[in-house]
């Protein structure tokens, strides 16, 4: 595939939203500094490269998650030396601590957290489902008690956007709800239809042309709502789009139809991010199907349970084989855990409860996931990533590859 630079801020068509009397028209969204472009392509899998105003960041990729922004334990020079591109903050727990003056203060996650490359914030959107039993729900917005000191919290789209032009990241996103699962039809409808709503408002708050603003579809994992969500939310013409709503309790074989049907349905010349999605082989199974960009808590959530991500699937280094064991937690691996320690030295201190256990532990999952995109993308320019995945499943899941895995793969190989 020949390389095409695609602008990615286009002006909204609004005919298709003026037929859904449910839902808003969409305001005409001002060109900027993002563009998107597409460099090779296998099948579905493809490689891009999204400018920012911190940067070029090239896709498929992982982006760790620095909730509070930090990534726990890890320096903001560790995280490039690693390959890190983009840092994922949360916008509910940045309002609370440090709060939007200290941000302003800085200039934002980049001034305050030193990090030299490109952040995308959360809206607070994932907060409605996980902060469910202190939260209420209206058109307005949400009403939060404050997890710190009990104090009701008001988040509206305005405020979301306000909150995260204050925090300064190079790609925010819409308010939104992420209903739980199971959720039933009636009520992700009526969820998604006030998603959209909530969208037209986030647009219309929106004031700094040096952000970019992706919309989130929503929908569980129920296609025809799917289906409904996209047709109300495409219109809007973001510069990128999300598929939210995944990851939160259902099965894959549930996740992986919604993916399939989402990214087929996505414009090509837009980024796609999976939200909340980073198990290695959701990785691997949604790259197949045109994924572009991924966050997720778990490679360093479970580094500081002491295990350790590696290709024969998840290695635990609280087992007393590991206390012996020589070895590399990844042989071929390159980060700093791999080429200093061994198996039986970080299952040491895991086991006497040194901080250096999450630190390394935390390192090598990042990598982990790091380097799983960087072979997509070398896999992918080769014209191969789907025979790849295959052969990295059979390793995986030791010659037991669930159906779920192989049918995303073979789905995309277009």
């Amino acid at each position: 595939m020949e390389p095409s630079r695609i602008a990615i801020f286009t002006p909204a068509l609004t005919s298709r939203l003026a037929t859904l009397s449910h839902f808003p028209t969409s305001p005409v969204y001002s060109p900027s500094v993002f563009e998107f472009t597409s460099l090779a392509s296998s099948g579905r899998a493809r490689v891009a490269t999204l400018t920012t105003p911190h940067g070029d960041v090239t896709t498929p990729m992982f982006m760790p998650v620095g909730t509070q922004g930090s990534v726990k334990g890890l320096s903001a020079t560790e995280l490039r030396e690693i390959g890190s591109q983009v840092i994922l903050g949360n916008t509910y727990h940045l309002l609370l601590r440090p709060g939007l003056e200290v941000m302003r203060q800085f200039g934002g996650l980049p001034g305050f957290t030193a990090y030299p490359g490109a952040f995308l914030t959360d809206s607070g959107g994932f907060q409605v489902m996980s902060l469910g039993d202190i939260r209420t729900i209206s058109e307005r917005g949400v009403i939060f008690k404050n997890h710190i000191n009990g104090d009701p919290l008001e988040m509206t789209p305005e405020s979301s956007i306000a909150a995260q032009e204050a925090i300064g990241a190079d790609i925010i996103m819409a308010f939104d709800e992420c209903p739980p699962h199971p959720a039933t039809f009636d009520y992700g409808k009526a969820s998604l239809e006030r998603t959209v709503r909530w969208l037209e408002r986030c647009l219309n708050a929106k004031t700094r042309p040096d952000q970019a603003l992706f919309a989130i579809a929503q929908g569980g994992v129920d296609l025809e709502l799917r289906r409904i969500s996209l047709e109300a939310t495409l219109p809007f013409a973001t510069p990128g789009f999300a598929i939210g709503g995944l990851a939160v309790g259902e099965p894959k074989e549930l996740m992986m139809p919604v993916v399939e049907f989402s990214t087929a349905r996505m414009p090509a010349g837009k980024p796609r991010y999976l939200m909340g999605v980073g198990f290695p082989e959701d990785l691997i199974s949604c790259i197949a199907l045109g994924v572009d960009m991924f966050d997720c808590v778990y490679p360093t959530r479970t580094a500081r349970f002491g295990y350790a991500l590696t290709d024969d699937g998840r290695l635990n280094l609280n087992n007393a084989a590991c206390r012996t064991d020589p070895r590399p937690l990844q042989d071929g691996c390159d980060c700093y855990a791999c080429t200093h320690h061994s198996r039986a030295y970080i299952a040491h201190l895991q086991r006497a409860k040194e901080m250096l256990a999450p630190r390394l532990l935390s390192l090598h999952n990042l990598r982990y996931l790091h380097r799983i995109t960087e072979t997509a993308r070398t896999m992918i320019r080769a014209g191969r990533y789907h025979d790849f995945a295959l052969e990295w499943g059979e390793r995986y899941f030791k010659g037991a590859i669930p159906a779920w895995f192989s049918e995303a793969i073979e789905a995309g190989r277009g």
